[in-house]
């Protein structure tokens, strides 16, 4: 079942929900509002090597804004550090997103029980368009779960992205053995 904006209130509350910052008019009758931080970045090599730590080179959104082109990936970051603790959150692009032709994720929607961070986005767009630092870029839907949870994802050995950061994360695919 998907969390109501009452029910996102009350786990905020008993603290099993972190939203920082937290804004009473992001929240939705079912769903969260994130906006895009000031931080994007894109690889610097266009050839990707799964095998490989592929760098990023970091760009900063200018108060004006800042073009994003076709055929670049564009890694983001949310303004928003999370925290869900007995919760599933998904993070989709909004509707209002979309319509610009911004895709906000590749295949990175859902978080896990336990996920505490920023969010990093993995940004294309299907024609020239003008991102801002603090738009509203996406939003959290909270799944409840059942069943207690044995590995909650910060707690995981092999969990890549639990250090807490402002800025894009680039993929740790090279990290795992295969």
């Amino acid at each position: 079942m998907i969390l109501t904006d009452a029910r996102i209130l009350e786990e905020i509350e008993k603290e099993t929900i972190l939203i920082e910052p937290f804004r009473r008019d992001s929240l939705g009758s079912n769903s969260y509002d994130v906006h895009l931080g000031k931080y994007l970045a894109v690889y610097k090599d266009r050839i990707l090597d799964a095998r490989k730590h592929n760098e990023i080179e970091e760009l900063v959104i200018p108060p004006e804004g800042l073009v994003l082109e076709p055929n670049t990936l564009y890694l983001g970051v949310t303004e928003e550090y999370t925290e869900t603790h007995n919760h599933v959150p998904f993070l989709e692009g909004k509707s209002s997103i979309g319509r610009l032709g911004i895709h906000i994720h590749a295949t990175a929607g859902k978080g896990d029980v336990g996920f505490c961070n920023t969010w990093t986005l993995e940004i294309t767009v299907a024609q020239h368009v003008r991102v801002y630092s603090g738009m509203p870029i996406g939003q959290l839907i909270y799944f409840e779960v059942t069943g207690d949870v044995i590995n909650p994802y910060h707690s995981k050995d092999s969990a890549k992205y639990t250090n807490r950061t402002l800025r894009p994360v680039e993929s740790m695919m090279w990290k795992n053995q295969f």
